[in-house]
């Protein structure tokens, strides 16, 4: 892979720009937006960037951070899921907690934001509590985000219970969009003031980028991947009013600009030091970057992929149809096509051909997976294994060069997985799916030093990029992403059934 993206440039940017901020305040409490860690879309735009790269970045001023998480209740009731690891918020607090603590980050807290008595936000908070959490509930403000008046005073912010922190840096973090982070800042600012003390805020995001144009690919994939959102990148008028400089924001910063600047200053009781929503940044990413043809091309297919993406979120009625008739809208913006991403056709044409001479009940799902190299391979599901389970196989195969006449896996060590999924599991899947094709292969792998050398080239296929024309079982959408391989999938199911293929 080609590298458009200097990580090291941009951790010695990005801390030295935060401790600038620092240094204005007694305190600043920094809204971390976006992913602190695991950040694929990042990965996926800037090849160079480190998914961990953030996390990474804190640990640098881990004598100065700590970490308060924020989640909305609202969406611990409703059990709404992030999508790239397939667990709800709730748990993907739990994760995080667990992550920041192996960095050697304090975590202070978990605030329940816009707290309601929800049932199961109540449970959440036991939970937490039971396990040695602090946690904070914040209600809704009666009047917010208009009513200044109320917002700024004790039956407003001051209703909050004050968070005590002891770090120069709080860093406001979430699940994911909507958990109440800015407000949870700001509420902490209001009691701070109260107390005497210099507070400052800032923003810590990092799409859209701000220093590249509003129309770069790299700008327009972050439009893709927000398109739920509703989200739409926007030249901030009020960084040129004040600076004559272009700068790209979105929708939602610059619409909430002015009344989070009067909040600022009705909390501060003095002019903002923000003349714009960019002021507020604290994004350096621009200035890691160091291919821009790299960026753009890596953005391009970033969109292509969250076409795909939306698609098969659309079928299983996860967005509306204006989701994703945007993305769509943008991949013609671009003039990009289905066929422009190199693994489609192969996978497509492969199911192809199994069509031709299947029986009605046969499952004809291809996967193509594209190697280090550029040479595109591709699996076909069975009554033994899935298309992507034999796409995996047949990938360590080829990076190991062992010739396709060679079975990996014996049928002494099949056969009893079978019959314990089948007969005594009562799976109504027979095909063995890609993780116990790889449990079986790790079997043999202790006498078979044939399947230990293929075994051993599995690392490989971190980055590769693969299609299937079927959309994919969670189990293997998840093994896949702990390969690190990026999958794409066509619109359509592998099989009439509702429960059994979902």
């Amino acid at each position: 892979m080609k590298i458009g993206f200097d990580q090291k440039k941009y951790l010695e940017e990005q801390s030295r720009y935060i401790l600038e901020r620092v240094n204005n305040y007694d305190k600043l409490y920094l809204e971390f937006g976006g992913k602190m860690m695991y950040d694929l879309h990042a990965k996926r735009v800037l090849p160079g960037f480190d998914e961990n790269g953030k996390i990474k970045l804190l640990e640098r001023l881990k004598d100065k951070v700590e970490v308060i998480i924020c989640v909305y209740a609202g969406d611990i009731e409703r059990n709404k899921i992030r999508g790239d690891f397939g667990i709800t918020y709730d748990m993907d607090t739990l994760r995080l907690i667990d992550d920041l603590r192996n960095h050697e980050l304090l975590v202070n807290s978990v605030v329940i934001t816009r707290y309601d008595e929800q049932p199961a936000a109540k449970m959440f908070i036991n939970k937490l509590e039971r396990r040695g959490i602090k946690v904070y509930k914040h209600k809704a403000i009666k009047g917010y985000p208009t009513d200044l008046d109320t917002i700024v005073s004790d039956e407003g912010y001051g209703k909050n219970p004050y968070i005590e922190t002891t770090r120069p840096i709080v860093v406001v973090t979430g699940p994911g969009p909507g958990s109440g982070k800015l407000a949870t800042c700001l509420s902490q600012l209001y009691h701070e003031y109260k107390r005497g003390k210099v507070a400052g805020y800032s923003k810590f995001e990092t799409f859209p980028v701000w220093n590249i144009p509003l129309k770069h690919p790299l700008n327009i994939a972050y439009e893709a991947a927000t398109a739920d959102l509703r989200d739409v990148n926007m030249i901030d008028s009020f960084h040129f009013d004040a600076y004559s400089e272009i700068a790209v924001n979105y929708n939602r910063d610059i619409e909430t600009f002015p009344i989070l600047k009067r909040i600022i200053e009705k909390i501060t009781g003095k002019d903002s030091v923000f003349k714009s929503p960019t002021d507020m940044g604290v994004n350096r990413i621009g200035f890691g970057i160091i291919d821009d043809e790299v960026i753009r091309e890596a953005s391009k297919q970033e969109i292509i992929r969250r076409y795909f993406k939306t698609g098969c979120d659309y079928k299983k009625g996860y967005v509306d149809k204006e989701t994703f008739e945007k993305v769509k809208l943008i991949m013609d913006e671009l003039n990009l096509k289905e066929e422009d991403r190199r693994v489609v056709m192969p996978a497509r044409e492969r199911a192809a051909r199994l069509k031709e001479t299947a029986s009605k009940s046969d499952i004809c799902t291809a996967v193509a997976i594209e190697m280090p190299d550029g040479k595109i391979l591709t699996g076909k599901s069975s009554k033994l294994m899935d298309a992507t389970a034999a796409a995996i196989l047949n990938a360590v195969k080829y990076l190991a060069h062992i010739s396709d006449d060679i079975l990996l896996i014996s049928p002494v060590i099949l056969e009893p997985i079978k019959y314990l999924k089948n007969d005594i599991l009562k799976s109504a899947n027979p095909a063995l799916n890609c993780e116990e094709i790889l449990i079986a292969l790790s079997i043999c792998a202790a006498t078979n030093p044939v399947a230990q050398i293929a075994m051993d080239k599995l690392p490989l296929l971190n980055g590769c990029q693969a299609h299937s024309t079927a959309i994919l079982n969670r189990n293997d959408e998840q093994t896949l992403r702990k390969l690190g391989i990026d999958i794409t999938c066509d619109p359509e199911y592998a099989s009439q059934d509702l429960y059994y293929n979902n």
